[in-house]
Order: structure tokens, then sequence, then C-alpha cells
């Protein structure tokens, strides 16, 4: 065998390994500008909901420490792709700014945050909607994150939307 026909041999699978060599940096780098994206909420100190919660009949409570707590409702008709209002009521705890932020629990539903207004007397509104999905529920998860002057804090509550029929 010719040193020129082992060259050739050896060219296809050259090409192959710097083929997947490429598709593995491209995905590592994609995976490094995803977790730089989400690592938004590694800051904040977490809390957990009281339970029993059902925001699709009341407001759902957590308490932030000793002395301040959250309660989130949502509107009533908890549909997707239908706007839903947004209320975060603040007690002992004062906030810059209060962002709620939909995350599906079992996948990935893209970025649905949103920043809510300040009405006064720790009281924000805003409106959001859920994606939808091809699942018939869809299990979601309502992250409040509050900024304050001392820092981030924040909690969650489970919602389970049910998809419309076709």
């Amino acid at each position: 065998m010719s040193r020129q026909d082992d060259d050739s041999a050896r060219s296809p699978l050259l090409k192959l390994l710097i083929i997947v060599t490429l598709a593995t940096i491209v995905v590592a780098l994609w995976y490094l500008v995803d977790y730089y994206v989400r690592s938004s909420t590694e800051d904040i100190t977490w809390y957990p909901p009281q339970v029993p919660c059902d925001l699709h009949r009341n407001a759902c409570q957590a308490d932030l420490g000793v002395h301040a707590d959250l309660r989130l409702s949502l509107g009533r008709e908890l549909q997707p792709l239908q706007p839903v209002e947004i209320d975060v009521h603040l007690h002992g705890i004062e906030a810059e700014q209060v962002v709620v932020e939909f995350i599906g629990r079992n996948m990935y539903m893209g970025l649905n945050r949103y920043v809510l207004d300040d009405v006064g007397n720790g009281h924000f509104q805003g409106l959001g909607q859920f994606s939808d999905c091809n699942e018939t529920i869809m299990h979601w998860r309502a992250q409040v994150m509050i900024e304050t002057a001392d820092g981030r804090k924040g909690s969650w509550f489970d919602v389970d939307i049910r998809r419309r029929a076709s």
C-alpha cells in the first residue's frame, strides 16, 4: 500500500473528525450562552411557598424571612396564549422591582419574564401569558423575584394549565 493510498483513506476520516469536533464546539458554546442567560436567578435567596396553594382558585403566599411575605394571584381564566393578570402584594419589605417568570417544569418553554408595575403600598401588577404546549396539561412554575436594597429574594408557585380543546 503506498503512502498516497494511506493519505486518501485517512482523508474522509479526518474530515469526519473535524466536523464532529466543530459540532461539539458549537454545542458547548450554546450550553455556555444558555447557562449565562439563565443564571440570572443564581443570586436570589429563595423562600419556599406556603402549602397548600392553588393559583386557579386564590392567591398563594410565601414568607420572605421573619417579618416579610409576598402574595401572588393570577387571573381566574388560566389558559395558554391568553393574557393573565399578575398581582403581587408585599408586606414588610420594600421592593425596587418585581419580576414574575413562568417556567415550564418539565420542558423549556422559552423566556416568559414579566416586569410588574409598582402601583403603591407594596402592590405590583402586570400582564403575562403562558405559552402554548402540545401536552394536554402543562406544568408551570411561577417564580416571583423581588429586587430590594438588601439583595434579591424570591419564591415560586406551581400551577398546571390545561390545553384548550382544538
